[in-house]
Formats: structure tokens, C-alpha cells, sequence
């Protein structure tokens, strides 16, 4: 069946309990990056710290809302490089030219991501240091 058959109209679920639906997909796919990916876990502990961390800080609203947005931020470019690495790996196991470069630009975005997060993390308490004492 080509995806030009499929009726964009219909849906196996449709309002509320699609919705439901949706949201424990969201989970189980949480789940299921916690239990096989390392890296994963070791950002989602990285965050288990910070967030709270960052409540603690006599920063403004804005700059609190950097410092977490950051964290998640990391958190989602790990989530989507992670479901690259999936596909990549149920397709081939196979060295393949261009399955090493869609692995390495996730794992860039992710490495991109980091910077991020240390760069607004470091500039929220450079421009606050005098306050923190």
C-alpha cells in the first residue's frame, strides 16, 4: 500500500483517546531510551540534578527559564538522536557510508546541545556571581 492510498482522514482513535494514546507512547518511548541508552540516563541525572538546582539560584524569571529550557533541550536532541541510532540500526548493522554520517550528525546535535546548556549555565552565573554570596 503506497502512502497515497492512506485516507489522512481516518484515524483508529480519534479525539481524547488519541490523545491518551499519544501520551503513553510519549512515555513508553521514555522508557524505553532510559532502559537502553546510557547517555540518555546519564543527561536525565545531569537534569534530576540541575532543574532543582536551579530553583535554588536568586536568578530572574527569564534567566531560570534558560537554564531549564537548555536542559530540556538536551534531553530532546538526545531522544531524537537515540531514535536515529534505532533506525539506523534496525535497517542495517552493516558499515554503511551514509549510516555513519546520520549516527555522527545526531550524536553533533548533541554535542551542540551540551554547548549550549554550559554556555547559558555559565553566563546566567557569571552575570549573577555577586549575587550567589
Amino acid at each position: 500500500m503506497d502512502s497515497d492510498d492512506i485516507d489522512p482522514k481516518f484515524h483508529k482513535n480519534a479525539g481524547v483517546k488519541r490523545v491518551v494514546k499519544a501520551l503513553f507512547y510519549s512515555f513508553d518511548g521514555l522508557a524505553s531510551t532510559l532502559k537502553h541508552e546510557a547517555a540518555f540516563r546519564q543527561e536525565a541525572v545531569l537534569a534530576a540534578v540541575l532543574v532543582p538546582l536551579s530553583f535554588l539560584m536568586r536568578v530572574s524569571l527569564v534567566e531560570h527559564l534558560f537554564l531549564v529550557a537548555s536542559i530540556i533541550l538536551v534531553l530532546i536532541v538526545e531522544l531524537l538522536n537515540s531514535a536515529i541510532e534505532s533506525v539506523v540500526d534496525d535497517i542495517s548493522m552493516q558499515n554503511r557510508p551514509l549510516a555513519k554520517r546520520a549516527k555522527d550528525m545526531g550524536s553533533a546535535a548533541v554535542l551542540l546541545s551540551l554547548l549550549n546548556c554550559f554556555i547559558c549555565w555559565l553566563s546566567v552565573i557569571v552575570v549573577n556571581w555577586s549575587s550567589f554570596f
